[in-house]
């Protein structure tokens, strides 16, 4: 773990506190898996409305909203207006962070 700083884990801790929430898990697992590079062929294609997200966890829209800007906040996802609608996808940099992050602390396996 030497090769992280407190500003490093504070960060990390703000993403596993967001993800404590088992709504914000299921939203950001949903997205994961909806979301998935290689699967779909194209970046628009990898992204969903707040309403289809709702929708797909049967969750209100006021709700999912509150919960994607906590996400959003800690890095998680990100998130884009079109028009009327807000489009959300996964954080694939933070993603490769939470990864390399874990395998380091297994010792670099």
């Amino acid at each position: 773990m030497s090769n992280y700083n407190n500003e490093n884990l504070n960060q990390f801790s703000e993403m596993f506190k967001a993800l404590s929430n088992v709504h914000r898990l299921n939203i950001f697992l949903y997205l994961a898996e909806y979301c998935n590079p290689g699967e779909l062929s194209t970046e628009k294609e990898m992204r969903l409305t707040v309403g289809e997200l709702g929708e797909g966890l049967n969750i209100a829209p006021s709700t999912v909203s509150h919960h994607l800007k906590e996400l959003r906040r800690t890095g998680l996802i990100r998130m884009d207006r079109q028009g009327k609608n807000i489009e959300c996808w996964v954080e694939e940099k933070t993603i490769d962070q939470l990864v390399e992050f874990f395998q380091t602390s297994k010792g670099g396996e």
